[in-house]
């Protein structure tokens, strides 16, 4: 695909995929999402575009 929109609850599974990802897709954004407030769990979103 062209774009990847890619959402983890894990930033170092996010970390890991990225990296091979990263071959063919370039990251233009990564945004953290409270979506459990008081709390330390977070959703991380990244968008991903085919170089």
């Amino acid at each position: 695909p062209e774009r990847i929109v890619y959402v983890s609850c894990h930033p170092a599974t996010l970390a890991r995929d990225i990296k091979v990802l990263s071959a063919a897709y370039e990251v233009k954004s990564v945004t953290a999402v409270d979506l459990f407030p008081q709390t330390s769990h977070i959703e991380t979103v990244a968008r991903l575009e085919r170089r």
